[in-house]
């Protein structure tokens, strides 16, 4: 690894201008889902890579949505959430976008609101907003086909999370033991990530009905791990290995593999140095204004990176934690999540309408990219 982790010989793609709508549409029809959650795509057989990884351009699947945050796929559509209208969006299979509801009691401002959305694989969505009291996790029954999707008969499985204008973390996330994984900001309390009995700077791990499982690192509490800022991204590789994106302060953000009962150091080191305290390192660290990595998810042999100010795709082989590499820099502006697409495509939310970024015509929209183009 270079120095605090930074990518040794990292670079960035250029891109020709994405096609147009309709044929983002062609493209999302022919390639539906096939299951209902996603998946990473299989190994190329041994074929010509012409016939397995076909070439091509960047396409816009939707435009025109308003500070999207969270991506999750339900049978063959995907939901949307918006953080500042409270709208859970339907996109379906064919290209049609249309609202699903809008959830009721969000308290908006800064960096709360509507933030992540969690499908259970069967008849439950679960969705982390801030209220007045704090941020806290509903589940909502889910109903009725794939293109009139409905949610119904919201319940709390947590609440009055901490939250504050910004650091209220909201990617949430089954992992393969089929229990919930909620990380939690330190909402400016840094040194409350440090208290075990508090819920700041924490991922939570809880049962899908908001109990505390019996085998979580300290007996009845719901806390996995702990010295935390603000985790924005979850996803577990095919070995069970969960890896997390965080935000840093103002010198790294991190990449860290989470486990049981660890302390990765919040506030007391940022990035690399805490590993003579008892801290976790990260596996990598950026530069702030290089990163702030948000949505991640593993896709074949690699994870895959969301950046906001950073405005990359930040590719880090499974083989090789230590390194990474930079795709499409700039080309689409702030990245807030990335996705496993239909046929081996990748999808990235752009998040430019966020009060942070620099709006284009059309953004924010779900961008996918053939497989190819990240070779």
């Amino acid at each position: 690894m270079s120095p605090r982790g930074r990518p040794a010989g990292s670079g960035s793609r250029r891109t020709a201008a994405a096609a147009v709508a309709l044929a983002a549409v062609a493209l999302f029809t022919a390639c539906a889902f096939a299951g209902p959650e996603p998946s990473p795509p299989p190994p190329p057989p041994a074929a010509s890579p012409s016939a397995t990884r076909p070439p091509g351009e960047p396409v816009t699947v939707v435009a025109d949505l308003e500070a999207p945050w969270s991506l999750v796929q339900v049978a063959t559509s995907v939901l949307i959430s918006e953080r500042d209208t409270g709208r859970i969006r339907e996109l379906t299979a064919g290209g049609a976008l249309r609202d699903v509801v809008t959830v009721e009691g969000i308290a908006h401002g800064g960096e709360g609101g509507l933030l992540g959305l969690a499908f259970d694989g069967d008849d439950g969505l679960y969705v982390y907003s801030t209220a007045a009291d704090g941020n806290r996790v509903e589940r909502y029954a889910l109903e009725g086909a794939p293109g009139a999707l409905r949610l119904t008969d919201p319940r709390i499985i947590v609440d009055a999370l901490p939250r504050a204008g910004n650091h209220n973390a909201g990617r949430i996330a089954f992992g393969p033991d089929g229990l919930l994984y909620i990380p939690v900001g330190d909402a400016g309390d840094r040194d409350a990530a440090q208290d075990p009995s508090a819920l700041n700077g924490k991922i939570l791990r809880l049962e899908p009905d908001g109990a505390v499982p019996a085998d979580n690192p300290t007996p009845g509490s719901p806390v996995y791990s702990l010295g935390h800022r603000n985790v924005q991204g979850l996803a577990w590789a095919e070995d069970g290995r969960l890896f997390a994106s965080e935000f840093g302060q103002d010198t790294w953000d991190e990449l860290n593999e989470i486990m049981p009962g660890g302390n990765y150091g919040w506030p007391v080191v940022e990035g690399e140095g805490g590993e003579d305290e008892g801290f976790v390192d990260p596996l990598q660290a950026w530069a702030t204004g290089d990163a702030s990595p948000s949505g991640i998810a593993v896709i074949g042999d690699r994870i895959l990176i969301a950046n906001l100010r950073g405005e990359v795709l930040r590719a880090v082989p499974l083989a090789d934690l230590g390194s990474s590499e930079d795709f499409y820099a700039g080309a689409f502006g702030r990245l807030r999540d990335v996705f496993a697409g239909p046929g081996g495509s990748v999808w990235v939310l752009t998040n430019n309408t966020d009060g942070r970024g620099d709006p284009r015509d059309g953004d924010d929209r779900i961008i996918a990219i053939p497989p190819a183009l990240l070779d």
